[in-house]
């Protein structure tokens, strides 16, 4: 080996920062969403506001239940990141466990963290659901709704519910359905991008 020639490779840092737009139309921290309704009509227009600035149309967030906060929300980045795995649903779960400085959500003492999303989990974000240690999951779209307009959302059991309940997790589905299904759909009339992978067959949006 050349005396100037690196011992070791260097790699790129994985930095995943929200748009800065989401920050700002998001209301005080102490605002309380008294219902499950509440919060899913913030989810459902952070998937709208995405489409409208250049995103996917999807949208997720982390509340906490009892005190009825918003923990953290969430947005689909996969293009502008240029990361398959950049879903609303984990992107919301990663600055989750970074401001409680904890992989697991629910080894808090006496936590109960829902995770809110516009359209049920592709199997990526299925599979991330219970690690992350929510203890419910609120769900707007359903998965055929996002295939309909071409999205692949991957290999998932067919009793992912009854999975995810066995575990602990409540799951409720179609909160706002329709709102959320004409996102995915003005997203498509629009010509929004549908960003599947290319190798091996489609990939999960």
């Amino acid at each position: 080996m050349a005396a100037n020639q690196p011992t070791h490779r260097t790699f790129p840092a994985l930095h995943i920062e929200l748009p800065t737009w989401v920050p700002a139309m998001l209301p005080p921290a102490e605002h309380r969403y008294a219902t499950l309704a509440d919060r899913m009509q913030l989810v459902v227009e952070l998937s709208h506001r995405n489409v409208q600035h250049g995103g996917g149309p999807f949208g997720a967030a982390i509340f906490d239940a009892k005190e009825q906060t918003l923990l953290a929300p969430g947005v689909n980045i996969v293009v502008p990141t240029k990361w398959s795995g950049a879903h609303a649903e984990m992107v919301a779960m990663a600055i989750a466990h970074q401001i409680l400085e904890t992989h697991d959500l629910g080894s808090i003492e006496n936590s109960e963290y829902e995770l809110v999303t516009s359209c049920e989990p592709c199997s990526m974000c299925y599979g991330a659901t219970p690690w992350s240690g929510v203890k419910r999951l609120v769900c707007a779209a359903r998965e055929e709704d996002a295939e309909a307009i071409g999205f692949d959302e991957g290999p998932k059991p067919s009793d992912w519910v009854a999975g995810l309940e066995s575990r602990g997790i409540q799951v409720v589905r179609d909160l706002m359905r329709n709102d959320a299904k004409r996102v995915l759909q003005g997203y498509a009339t629009g010509g929004g991008t549908i960003y599947n992978g290319r190798s091996g067959g489609r990939s999960p949006r």
